[in-house]
């Protein structure tokens, strides 16, 4: 049985203010391309996505009517299973999904976990399908709770008792395999920038052991496609999201998984690079370096985060660096010449010399040390500046 393991899609995100629409639409259309034409010819009998659909509970009107037309091109050629992530309304997300034919499958709410999605591959191999969407710890460890005792509140104690309640219906299923979407933090993998927190009580994670006994655990939330620990016997991966979302996943070789499940073993697990609409770069120099090195050149059609070493911050400094990388997002000042100034005591600044604090004000905006010149015109501003109050205060007296 060949599955295609995605997550954390987020419709609707931007970065840094760009609408990321248009590149959302060219990654789903690269997944959509890979279930209906597959690079070795072997048949995706499900799509799983692993939550985080949209970015937010409300999403906009575009982002809904693109996961419309992903969901109704994937389930013509393939069964689609979705669970809920923490940024997505389980409530909006799963309307509808009594209604959706057979190749469509929403698991949304918490009664469906142990509930599975049974599927018989291209290949004669039979899987249940179980979805886990994100579990708000104060309302699970109730609805998951056996004996009228609450669960403790943490992520490990409710993620443990739906995967348990998994097990007691497999153990009833001999010789089909096992598979579980959930979204969740399993404890060793990386996070990135671009993810929301989920800690509860200052805990967030949970241990990859949680899934035991099951064949392969197919994971959202972590944005960077990774294998945590885990049980032995089981496969525990991120797929990470097929979009980067912050610089802290400029470096991200986004993908999404093709996880072949045997008849017996386990399962096997192969990368399908998504090939991202814009590269991002981090850049670092002067002014004048960055928009003249000839270094720079394959990133001008990139999404940039630059920062300007110059020892004063560059008039216009978006429109010119703009004129050469069209798609900068980020633009830091900060100096290499760093002047590191000592604490000068508790003087009132009406009190103290001009001078002195002429250079301490152009040391503390420069982050560089104050020329005599820029002094020199500091003293002359802050003289005309004394005499024009003390003009103001005679006309005053008179």
């Amino acid at each position: 049985m060949r599955l295609l393991h995605t997550s954390d899609w987020h419709l609707g995100r931007t970065l840094h203010g760009v609408n990321l629409h248009e590149a959302q639409s060219a990654v789903l259309e690269r997944i959509c391309e890979l279930v209906e034409d597959p690079p070795d010819g072997v048949p995706v009998d499900a799509v799983v996505v692993a939550g985080d659909v949209y970015d937010r509970g409300v999403p906009p009107v575009e982002s809904v009517q693109l996961f419309e037309w992903t969901l109704s091109r994937l389930s013509q050629v393939t069964t689609v299973v979705v669970t809920s992530g923490n940024h997505d309304s389980a409530i909006r997300l799963g309307y509808g999904a009594g209604l959706f034919r057979d190749t469509i499958r929403m698991i949304t709410d918490i009664s469906m976990i142990d509930l599975p999605v049974l599927l018989d591959g291209s290949d004669g191999v039979r899987a249940a399908i179980y979805g886990i969407p994100y579990l708000d710890v104060d309302h699970a460890r109730s609805a998951l709770a056996r004996g009228g005792d609450l669960l403790p509140r943490s992520h490990q104690a409710v993620v443990g008792a739906a995967c348990e309640r998994i097990r007691e219906d497999l153990a009833a299923r001999p010789g089909v395999r096992s598979l579980v979407v959930a979204h969740a933090f399993v404890a060793g993998a990386e996070p990135s920038d671009s993810e929301r927190s989920i800690a509860v009580g200052g805990v967030d994670r949970v241990a990859g052991t949680v899934f035991e006994g099951i064949d392969y655990a197919a994971l959202g939330h972590l944005h960077g496609p990774q294998a945590p620990e885990c049980a032995e016997g089981s496969v525990v991966r991120y797929s990470g999201s097929p979009l980067r979302y912050s610089f802290s996943e400029q470096d991200h070789t986004k993908c999404v998984l093709l996880v072949d499940l045997p008849a017996t073993g386990p399962a096997v697990v192969t990368p399908i690079e998504i090939q991202q609409p814009r590269a991002m770069a981090t850049l670092r120099g002067t002014l004048d370096d960055l928009l003249a090195d000839p270094a720079h050149a394959p990133h001008e059609d990139a999404w940039v985060r630059a920062t300007l070493t110059d020892r004063v911050r560059p008039d216009s400094l978006m429109d010119r660096l703009k004129s050469r990388f069209p798609h900068v997002l980020q633009v830091f000042h900060e100096p290499d010449a760093k002047v590191e100034r000592g604490v000068r005591g508790t003087t009132a600044v009406s009190e103290r010399d001009p001078r002195e604090l002429g250079s301490d004000f152009i040391a503390y905006v420069t982050k560089a040390e104050a020329s005599e010149g820029e002094i020199t015109r500091f003293v002359e501003g802050y003289e005309a500046a004394v005499k024009a109050q003390a003009l103001a205060e005679a006309q005053e007296v008179a």
